[in-house]
């Protein structure tokens, strides 16, 4: 057990040597070290919103399990926000609010690997400020044909009048956000999605689908557009993931997306966690504008 002081907080930091990623000797102590220094942009992105635990406890080849209840042995610091169940009965359930770093190193230190944000913040619930297409690719499809279904996403979604911002999911897909920071609710956001997704589907029926059913994924890429839902989460950028190698959901530009495409070279979007600082370094937070950027709705037929 190692005793740290952070911004006033005092922590106790447990195992820190524990192999996390046996096949790149990746530790949990450096996984918290990397958590801290990217906590700048990645506390931007999940600073007031409810956070889903994805806890890896023995390491990313062991058993694993999602927490929304945030543990009840955490320190009074630690701030929560009450969500209603979606049942009538029970008592609301308090997720873990991540609003500064010795709240996202108390995290990290419970083999929190991959951090899942709510698409609303908690001051209003009912609100996403964000659309999300969660594009996942069935085998023999890979993160270049992701690449391509995101372009044409983009360009549709320009058409609307919408700019939108890439994302490799850090695994095998590729993630688009479109920022709204205006009041929106879900009975919004969910059917646009949909509505695009079956409009590219029918542009496209050989490269996309966007229905759920698993029998028709193979060779195709999924535009999953049931994420945007109230109990939904999509993983935060600059969030580890659970993968062979300490990979993250690092957010890119247009341009490395094209680029990626051209080269047919899926590892121009594969980021390791010590490339991520050095990105963030040279380019900031690409995804920045997802806070800011106000934009509305509109009609889809």
């Amino acid at each position: 057990m190692t005793e740290v002081e952070i911004e006033g907080r005092r922590l106790r930091l447990s195992n820190l040597d524990k192999v996390l990623w046996p096949r790149s000797g990746f530790t949990k102590g450096q996984m918290i070290d990397y958590y801290r220094r990217i906590s700048g942009p990645l506390l931007n992105h999940v600073r007031d919103r409810p956070l889903t635990l994805k806890r890896y406890p023995e390491g990313v080849d062991a058993e694993f399990f999602y927490e929304k209840r945030c543990p009840p042995h955490r320190p009074p610091w630690i701030a929560t926000c009450p969500i209603p169940r979606r049942s009538t009965t029970g008592n609301p359930i308090d997720y873990c609010l991540v609003e500064d770093l010795p709240s996202l190193v108390w995290v990290a230190n419970l083999a929190s690997i991959e951090l899942h944000p709510l698409l609303a913040c908690c001051r209003h619930i009912d609100r996403p400020t964000i659309v999300v297409f969660d594009l996942d690719p069935g085998p023999p499809a890979n993160l270049i044909d992701c690449c391509q279904v995101g372009l044409w996403i983009r360009d549709a979604l320009e058409e609307l009048g919408l700019q939108s911002f890439p994302k490799p999911s850090g695994s095998k897909g590729l993630q688009l956000y479109v920022p709204l920071n205006t009041p929106h609710t879900y009975a919004d956001t969910k059917p646009f999605a949909r509505a695009i997704a079956r409009r590219l589907e029918e542009q496209h029926p050989d490269r996309i689908v966007g229905r759920m059913t698993r029998s028709l994924r193979t060779g195709k890429v999924l535009i999953d557009w049931s994420q945007n839902d109230a109990s939904k989460t999509t993983v935060c950028a600059y969030s580890l993931r659970a993968s062979e190698r300490p990979t993250v959901s690092a957010p890119v530009t247009w341009r490395e997306v094209e680029g990626a495409l051209d080269t047919d070279d899926p590892h121009l979007l594969q980021f390791e966690a010590p490339d991520v600082i050095d990105r963030v370094r040279r380019l900031g937070d690409l995804f920045s504008p997802v806070r800011s950027l106000r934009q509305e709705l509109p009609q889809v037929g």
